[in-house]
């Protein structure tokens, strides 16, 4: 199973219960959880990012999130906005069950994961 897409954390912390929570990039906020999916192998966040995207939402593997904070209701991820942005584009509800897709997806976030920290 690839580490990108599966939550390394406490089952309980990252549920269904995180929807609408505000989720923070490394360098600040990202928008809000719509959806959460636990398709088998390809565990992700929907987040709708708001203005700086477009008004368009973003997939964010399971495996990128480093903290859920309940009482804060924010949700952190192990990436910066930019690099969310340069992701593969998510176009279409359906997407998020398209495994070319969750693939390409992969395949981006992975060589970010696998990158030297500056």
């Amino acid at each position: 199973m690839d580490a990108t897409w599966i939550w390394q954390g406490p089952a309980s912390e990252l549920g269904t219960d995180v929807i609408d929570y505000s989720v923070e990039a490394e360098d600040g906020s990202l928008g809000t959880v719509v959806r959460l999916s636990q398709t088998p192998g390809f565990d992700h966040l929907v987040v709708d990012a708001g203005v700086w995207k477009f008004g368009r939402s973003v997939v964010v593997p399971a495996g990128l999130v480093t903290a859920v904070d309940h009482a804060g209701r924010t949700v952190k991820v192990r990436c910066t906005k930019d690099e969310i942005k340069g992701a593969p584009r998510f176009e279409r509800d359906h997407d998020t069950s398209d495994l070319f897709y969750l693939s390409r997806l992969g395949t981006y976030y992975e060589s970010l994961m696998a990158a030297p920290s500056e």
